[in-house]
């Protein structure tokens, strides 16, 4: 795949590119963000694999996803990283990735980490009632949360899914004022109020950056 096309991330993944000693095994929702950093970076020892995004859908489904991946790819790197955060598998990710014998990275999910997970943990509290987006969920809001909320077909169940909620806040990874209208937007469908907060890419550059050539 040539070029990184939002909906084949979210259905397919990305396959790697087989160069390279590191294989990342990440989220394809991850996939703009890791590649830019290769690029402005360098990092040519590191190669990329991006199981489907909506896998997030169905969270308990990415513990075994990441062992299939691990156990097909082993034989062929030196190293394996995973970059998914928990995301949702209450713990499981993290075991599985003891198991094989492979790194993650840190933290409860990626809003934690491109906030910088210490920076996330001291907010919490006070921001437990925000919803977040990345640039990722922008792009993607009616495949990740419109469509499987079915606020499409029932409109009416906003306030019921969303009344506990008092802000959206994106996290841009990126300065795009056409993101940020559209991020605008969503939290306009959603019935509250909008923060944007640039975080760029938090704790995953550093992450990706100690991944020794």
């Amino acid at each position: 795949m040539t070029a990184l096309d939002d909906k084949t991330l979210t259905e397919e993944g990305l396959p790697p590119c087989g160069a390279g000693r590191v294989l990342l095994i990440a989220c394809g929702a991850l996939a703009h963000e890791i590649l830019a950093l290769k690029r402005l970076n360098h990092w040519d020892h590191l190669d990329l694999q991006c199981l489907p995004a909506n896998l997030h859908l169905w969270p308990d489904r990415i513990p075994a996803a990441v062992e299939k991946s691990v156990t097909e790819h082993r034989r062929d790197y030196a190293d394996i990283f995973v970059v998914y955060a928990d995301c949702g598998t209450g713990g499981q990710l993290f075991e599985m990735c003891k198991k094989l014998g492979v790194e993650m990275i840190a933290g409860p999910h990626c809003y934690s980490f491109f906030e910088g997970n210490e920076a996330f943990a001291e907010k919490a509290e006070q921001e437990f009632t925000a919803f977040y987006l990345t640039d990722f969920l922008v792009r993607q809001f009616d495949a990740f949360v419109w469509k499987p909320m079915g606020l499409d077909r029932h409109p009416q169940l906003r306030d019921m899914y969303f009344g506990n909620y008092t802000k959206l806040v994106y996290q841009a990874q990126t300065n795009d004022p056409a993101l940020d209208k559209k991020a605008e937007d969503c939290a306009r469908r959603l019935g509250l109020a909008y923060e944007r907060r640039f975080t760029g890419y938090g704790d995953l550059a550093p992450a990706l950056a100690a991944l020794k050539p």
